[in-house]
């Protein structure tokens, strides 16, 4: 959590989840909880924010999704710290 800005934002599946609290209890939840598994495919720098790609498995219910799922991590970091990370769903074939 030292890497998040005491007022960061994380949006993941469309929610969003202000200060390091509400990002605690989703890390807990979706991440830890879920035991997910992040497999880096790709790390690019844009100005000042960086895009990591990554497939992603886990326990949590697969129906509907591809497979691998691939996500997209946009990360906004400022002053050594993230202030905004956004999560959407990516594809490969595109």
């Amino acid at each position: 959590m030292v890497t998040f800005a005491d007022d960061a934002l994380v949006n993941d599946q469309l929610r969003d989840y202000w200060g390091k609290a509400a990002i605690r209890d989703w890390a807990e939840r979706d991440i830890i909880g879920e035991k997910l598994t992040i497999a880096v495919t790709t790390i690019v720098r844009h100005y000042d924010n960086f895009i990591v790609t990554a497939d992603i498995d886990g326990n949590f219910d697969k129906r509907g999704l591809p497979d691998p799922l691939v996500l997209a991590f946009y990360f906004t970091p400022h002053n050594d710290r993230i202030i905004q990370l956004i999560i959407l769903r990516n594809r490969r074939d595109i």
